[in-house]
């Protein structure tokens, strides 16, 4: 299977259960395809909006974490403490192996999250924010277990953005002074050696 098919495979997820499955069986080879296949800059960009507002002693949570390159640029940013969630255990196996993280969670955005309140100083998400994964509605926990003052940093793709309800949710959210938007950068295209189409934004709100 080639790392498109992987892709359309892996997006044409019918529930969360086969969604995580699908992400275990291309966990070892997930990295490797998206580098080779596709050069996708997602996780660097969003790492670089970050680190204009959020010191490097901060406690971050990796919502989303995959195999760990959001973790891995945060750590060349000099970042130490980062936690790790992700709703395939495959993933979270290979983000292991970075040694970037101080701890792993496995979690499912859009759910619950074991965390209390006001947990960590920011949350980086980022590539999870996609069609066949996960919708507007699980910003209500990001900001729940992000400390007043924080940031959440996320990336959201145009599409999908513009044909679902992220719009309408993001501005409730800050009508209801549940957040503040810092920036978001113009639309990119997050691969570099793949003519996808595929353009990702970068969004930053500060929790009220």
């Amino acid at each position: 299977m080639s790392a498109t098919d992987k892709v359309q495979w892996v997006y044409s997820s019918q529930n969360n259960q086969e969604l995580t499955e699908r992400y275990d069986v291309w966990a070892q080879d997930y990295e490797k395809d998206l580098d080779d296949q596709f050069g996708y800059i997602g996780p660097e960009q969003a790492v670089d909006v970050l680190v204009k507002y959020v010191p490097t002693d901060a406690r971050i949570l990796d919502a989303g974490a995959g195999t760990g390159l959001v973790g891995e640029f945060l750590a060349q940013r000099g970042f130490q403490n980062i936690e790790a969630m992700d709703m395939s255990p495959g993933m979270l196996q290979q983000a292991e192996q970075k040694n970037v993280y101080k701890a792993l969670h496995q979690g499912t955005l859009g759910e619950q999250l074991d965390f209390s309140t006001a947990f960590f100083d920011s949350v980086i998400s980022v590539g999870v924010f996609t069609y066949g994964h996960v919708g507007s509605d699980a910003f209500d926990e990001l900001i729940r277990i992000t400390k007043p003052g924080g940031y959440i940093v996320f990336t959201v793709s145009v599409g999908h953005y513009q044909n679902s309800n992220f719009e309408s949710k993001l501005t409730a959210l800050e009508s209801a002074g549940k957040w503040k938007k810092v920036e978001a950068t113009e639309p990119f295209l997050c691969h570099l050696k793949k003519e996808t189409g595929v353009q990702l934004q970068v969004w930053i709100y500060q929790i009220g």
